[in-house]
């Protein structure tokens, strides 16, 4: 018996009945040989994590756009957060931590430079639109490993596409990372607000924090102890009724007060703006030759131009934008020797 073959038996004996098991995975969009130490889904987050994708997360937005100060939290600070409160949910309730890790490691792969600012331009201007979710998945179905992608599983596919509010994961895997996801940003992006100093504790209403908690860290403790309260032994993950009221109200503040600040989002113009600017140009003539091979091979075999560019600008983190912008439209330095 390989090691693989005995982890998937301690999961059948161990997890809850409710648990996606390694050896039920409906399997790989091209199948191949299992590995004899890692079960599949554990093969799927090493993969997510050992991606180019995955470091590019950590200079990329996650509210503050290229904050000066070494603590605001980036889009890979906010994946981890959203990995940790998932796996802490999950061993609680004898589900798969491998599953949900995975999901929660590629949930966010696909945002753009500048946060859902960047998201709002690239939907706006690409006719075929676009949706930070639906990007993670064809990043790890095509665009990773020079386009031949990760061949994921199809639950860790599913949760990565299903992590939104408006979606619905077919595993209890991935309504954790779901629910995870809310929780870790709407707590971690409050506590990035406090640093900011364009709130502080008391902004939040009353009856909010009677529910909640009265800081960041006792509101993660509530919401995560309220899901597996509410969660254990049942086939669905669930927050009580008052707990999910208080977590909605909480996000409606933070949109009103943070997400659509004028403080906080002062930059935000110009940053679509630049994003925008960085599309038509390469949808342009025949700038689109100046990107890399791997995506003009896409263009070869048969996809569309706009949907390319916006693989390429999506991929960019924030300063890499910044510093292609200024190539393609800020003149440069005069030196001795130019003609």
């Amino acid at each position: 018996m390989t090691i693989r073959e005995q982890i998937e038996k301690m999961e059948k004996e161990n997890l809850s009945p409710h648990a996606c098991l390694s050896v039920n995975s409906k399997g790989r969009a091209f199948p191949e040989p299992q590995c004899d130490i890692r079960p599949v889904f554990q093969r799927d987050r090493d993969r997510i994590l050992h991606s180019k994708s995955f470091r590019r997360l950590k200079n990329k937005t996650q509210v503050f756009l290229t904050p000066k100060g070494d603590h605001y939290r980036t889009r890979l600070s906010h994946t981890l957060e959203v990995s940790q409160n998932a796996r802490t949910i999950a061993k609680a309730l004898r589900l798969n931590e491998d599953l949900v890790e995975a999901i929660a490691l590629g949930h966010d792969l696909g945002h753009t430079p500048f946060g859902h600012a960047g998201e709002f331009v690239l939907n706006k201007v690409y006719e075929g639109g676009f949706e930070h979710n639906v990007q993670s998945l064809r990043i790890v179905d095509k665009l990773e490993r020079s386009g031949q992608g990760l061949n994921l599983t199809w639950e860790v596919r599913d949760g990565i596409l299903n992590h939104q509010t408006h979606t619905k994961p077919h595993t209890l895997e991935g309504k954790i990372v779901r629910l995870s996801d809310k929780i870790a940003y709407v707590n971690s992006d409050f506590d990035d607000a406090i640093r900011a100093r364009i709130l502080c504790e008391d902004d939040i209403p009353l009856e909010i924090r009677k529910t909640l908690g009265y800081d960041t860290k006792s509101r993660l403790d509530h919401l995560i102890h309220d899901i597996i309260i509410n969660s254990m032994d049942r086939a669905d993950i669930l927050l009580s009724k008052e707990t999910n009221e208080a977590l909605f109200d909480l996000r409606k503040f933070m949109f009103k007060n943070v997400y659509t600040n004028p403080v906080a989002k002062r930059e935000e113009g110009k940053a679509m703006a630049l994003l925008e600017q960085l599309y038509y140009y390469y949808m342009e003539g025949d700038h689109i030759e100046q990107l890399p091979k791997k995506y003009l091979d896409m263009l070869d075999k048969g996809t569309k131009k706009g949907r390319v560019v916006c693989d390429y600008i999506a991929g960019m983190t924030d300063q890499f934008a910044i510093s292609t912008f200024s190539s393609h439209f800020l003149p440069k330095e005069w030196q001795v020797g130019d003609s």
